[in-house]
């Protein structure tokens, strides 16, 4: 059985995923705060709403989906009930390995995942790193549970801040620009939902073409940038706001508030 603790949002789109991929009900279990709550998802999905104390001495991988500044007391909870060999999958941004390992039994393999939105979409980008006493077949079980919501990526623990700021956070500058874009439709005296319907399909189009073609991202830009044209003339505009050292910064940024996060 495997246990979502905390089925908020993010919990949920990760259960609605992997229960779409074919995993059964009784395969898995949820704890929630709230009674209303745990009642939603039984009623919707048809699992089992679990105490965080059952669903540790019961569930074979243990998948914790709260908020950082819940993770401590909630693992303060887990640890009479946890088993040395009982998998443990955190989904909390931001929360090293050693922080969960130190605070549960010894020897308890954890896993870190920083996943993102499109997880409600089967588009996550969800990448994941081992903890000192996670294997091989830890991980490989973390990638079956999350590659029905998207694409899995392995990487150093070191990096996972870096990841949090590109990937997790990614989405919210995607979406920043599209809401610029329309701005500038409507500026041109477009209709809003006209504007919003070219640059939605701009943005899709670009996504697959950069997934499919295999073709760096700047032999596809200057595919659509004729000389002395139109595209070459805004992208003037764009390096010269200083657009693309904007964007460094701003990455960088959201790594560093991370990792302020993290150190509480």
């Amino acid at each position: 059985m495997i246990a979502i603790l905390g089925a908020g949002k993010m919990g949920e789109a990760l259960l609605s995923g992997v229960l779409r991929a074919g995993r059964r009900p009784a395969q898995l279990a949820v704890t929630v705060r709230r009674a209303d709550r745990g009642a939603l998802l039984r009623e919707r999905y048809g699992v089992t709403v679990l105490s965080n104390a059952e669903a540790a001495k019961t569930a074979d991988t243990l998948v914790i989906a709260v908020k950082p500044q819940d993770m401590a007391s909630l693992l303060e909870e887990l640890n009479p009930h946890v088993p040395a060999g009982r998998l443990v999958i955190s989904m909390a941004a931001g929360i090293p390995t050693a922080f969960i390992e130190a605070r549960l039994p010894d020897g308890v393999p954890v896993v870190r995942v920083m996943s993102n939105t499109p997880v409600h979409v089967d588009e996550a980008m969800s990448v994941v790193s081992a903890g000192s006493h996670a294997d091989e077949a830890h991980l490989a079980l973390t990638e079956e549970l999350l590659s029905p919501v998207g694409k899995v990526l392995r990487i150093p623990e070191s990096l996972q801040d870096g990841a949090t700021a590109l990937s997790g956070s990614g989405p919210a500058y995607f979406y920043y620009l599209v809401e610029a874009m329309v701005d500038a439709g409507i500026l041109l005296g477009m209709p809003r939902a006209a504007a919003l319907e070219m640059v939605v399909q701009s943005a899709v189009g670009a996504a697959v073409m950069l997934r499919d073609s295999g073709e760096h991202p700047v032999l596809l830009r200057e595919a659509v940038t004729s000389p002395g044209g139109t595209t070459i003339a805004a992208i003037r505009e764009l390096e010269r706001h200083g657009v693309r050292a904007a964007v460094l910064e701003a990455i960088e940024a959201a790594r560093n508030r991370g990792r302020e996060l993290a150190e509480g």
